[in-house]
């Protein structure tokens, strides 16, 4: 009897089994806990449901509708732990939607695996070479043609449904995504997710209503009617330089004896240096930043700029702005512009001009194009013939050698590693930062001899995290912390530098306020003497205020910000967030308020809603 009814409903519980080996997998690299014994509950009854529909209608074939609802689902959790690994947040459909990416940044995706992730394969392999084997294809049509036992599949599909309605239900308005993800499963969320985006549609707030008045009012600031430093760079050239995954950290930090980046540490004590200083990317990482950056406007929500709807919009912009007050507008990049549709981009945005792998070739190759050398070497050039016209330019240039997983040729050591730093993650982004420094001297050695220094506002500033917590073993968070000399958290992780030279006033040395790449648009437009008075922005003249207030999206959870004093991290609503003191990360009682936990949300949502009701590009 017990024989018969394990041959005729044994599948059921036997891939259950392997797909629980397997969620335990994930919980253990998602969650800080790790596994309990919760997933029971809340994993099993999902595969439960997805097998016993297998059960109700193949009639034939089984044993193979189950192998490839196992691989789908095996490769679904390999995708959340790769993603975790490096994002720090679940990966949904939105971010699989971007996987023609992965083949794209290979080295970067490849590094992130870790031998025993390959370990929810096994059964897959195993099945496999079984499968093809005659005496046991005959066994699985055997064993695929027996029906299982009606009653209990009636009990097990009912009970797994009703659990699966019990884990989502109750926790579907937790605003944090990994506490979500963690009480309804892992699989359960996904659905869920699927779900809510199909058929809850944000509500899109009138234009309107959408004022730089009642942006400025949430945000708890006002324009100063004669603001400091106005127009003290009027007529220069503008330069801004976005540094690939370079984090505030480095900044002034030695290794035994060795600066790390004694060029930028230059830079930093002969101009005003923010410290304070955070990153405004998402999903899309350093396109993202470019398109903050240029907009003041913040990133959608569940996907990269450059693949939204963002993408056929007249967006109002900073090459916009000084299109119009006669600059030449060009951005410098050694990546093919196709990348993350930078093309598209560049459209929406308005630069006048690209210059991408096309331009600068594929010689002295590191990351995904010519190394940051090459980059400078041959940008200066075409910058000193946007100079040496009656009109004044803005160019962006973007580094790119130091990306992650900060492999670089041997002949481009420019420093050495202590012992133990070596075949690290964190050895290896210390060494390229090294070299992205020496190779940014090279660079402002010819900005100052082409004369561009002298006639230039030029910025620099980091544009996204370079080490993730979440890829850091014991040792190097250990290093990290001595380092730093306090724990590695999210206040680190996210703090960029923001270093401005002007050529015409000595600006203050340091500025301690917070601020984010959000706010560049408007600081550098007041230095310029160029007004924005009627181009909507969402950031803040750095310069001229002594607050802020800024919202996060993508890598911490919904409802996220950082405040003059704090990052406060959104529990399942406000009252059981964190906050994490911008001067050390530790955590304190208070640091925010609701007040500012529900504004955050709304420039988000105004941000938002004003691009959706822009017109489309012509």
């Amino acid at each position: 009897m017990n024989k018969r009814f394990v041959n005729k409903n044994g599948p059921i519980f036997l891939f259950s089994f392997v797909l629980l080996l397997k969620s335990a997998v994930a919980w253990f690299v998602v969650f800080n806990d790790g596994p309990s014994w919760s997933i029971v509950f809340t994993e099993i009854p999902f595969f439960i449901i997805v097998f016993s529909l297998i059960e109700w209608f193949a009639t034939k074939r089984k044993i193979l509708y189950y192998m490839i609802s196992n691989l789908f689902i095996t490769l679904i959790y390999f995708a959340v732990l790769m993603y975790y690994k490096y994002y720090g947040v679940i990966a949904t459909y939105h971010a699989l939607q971007q996987a023609d990416k992965v083949t794209k940044v290979g080295e970067s995706t490849y590094s992130l695996i870790t031998p025993y992730y390959l370990f929810i394969f096994v059964d897959i392999v195993f099945f496999l070479f079984f499968m093809f084997r005659p005496k046991y294809i005959a066994r699985w049509k055997e064993r695929g043609s027996r029906r299982m036992n009606r009653p209990v599949l009636i009990v097990i599909t009912a009970v797994s449904f009703g659990l699966c309605i019990f884990n989502i239900w109750p926790n579907h308005a937790s605003m944090n995504e990994i506490k979500k993800a963690k009480s309804m499963g892992i699989l359960n969320y996904e659905v869920y997710t699927l779900f809510a985006d199909t058929t809850e549609k944000d509500e899109i707030i009138n234009s309107k209503e959408i004022s730089q008045k009642s942006i400025d009012e949430l945000k708890s600031i006002t324009t100063p009617v004669s603001p400091q430093y106005w127009g003290v760079d009027k007529g220069k050239n503008l330069i801004v330089v976005q540094m690939e995954s370079f984090q505030n950290f480095l900044i002034g930090l030695t290794l035994d004896g060795q600066e790390i980046t004694p060029n930028l540490n230059k830079l930093a004590k002969e101009n005003i240096y923010f410290s304070n200083f955070y990153t405004n990317a998402g999903q899309g990482t350093t396109s993202d930043a470019e398109f903050v950056v240029n907009s003041s406007f913040y990133v959608p929500k569940n996907e990269p700029a450059t693949s939204s709807v963002y993408m056929k919009k007249a967006v109002p912009s900073l090459p916009r702005l000084l299109s119009e007050n006669g600059y030449d507008t060009a951005t410098f990049h050694t990546n093919d512009v196709e990348f993350w549709n930078r093309k598209e981009l560049y459209k929406a945005i308005g630069f006048d001009k690209y210059y991408d792998q096309s331009f600068y070739g594929d010689e002295d190759h590191i990351a995904f194009g010519s190394s940051d050398e090459v980059l400078f070497a041959k940008t200066v050039p075409e910058l000193t013939k946007l100079d040496a016209k009656n009109e004044p330019f803005y160019a962006m240039v973007m580094s790119m050698s130091a990306h992650h997983p900060f492999r670089i040729p041997e002949d481009k050591y420019n420093m050495k590693l202590p012992e133990r730093y070596e075949g690290t993650l964190l050895g290896d982004y210390i060494r390229a930062q090294n070299y992205a420094d020496f190779a940014m001297g090279q660079f402002l050695e010819g900005l100052k001899s082409s004369g561009l220094w002298d006639d230039s506002l030029i910025v620099f500033y980091g544009d996204h995290q370079g080490v993730p917590m979440y890829t850091l073993g014991s040792k190097e968070r250990d290093m990290m912390e001595e380092l730093l000399g306090h724990e590695y958290g999210y206040t680190d992780m996210f703090n960029i530098p923001f270093i401005m030279h002007s050529p015409s006033v000595d600006l203050p040395e340091k500025i301690d306020l917070t601020g984010g790449q959000i706010d560049i648009l408007p600081t550098v437009a007041n230095l310029l003497g160029v007004s924005v008075q009627n181009q909507l922005h969402f950031g803040e003249d750095l310069l001229n205020q002594q607050t802020n207030l800024i919202p996060l999206r993508h890598f911490l959870p919904s409802g996220s910000f950082i405040n003059d004093n704090s990052m406060y991290v959104t529990g399942n609503a406000y009252a059981d967030g964190l906050n994490y003191s911008l001067r050390d990360n530790t955590i304190s009682a208070d640091g925010s308020t609701e007040m500012q936990f529900t504004a955050a949300q709304r420039l988000l949502h105004m941000s938002n809603s004003y691009i959706l009701q822009l017109p489309d590009l012509q």
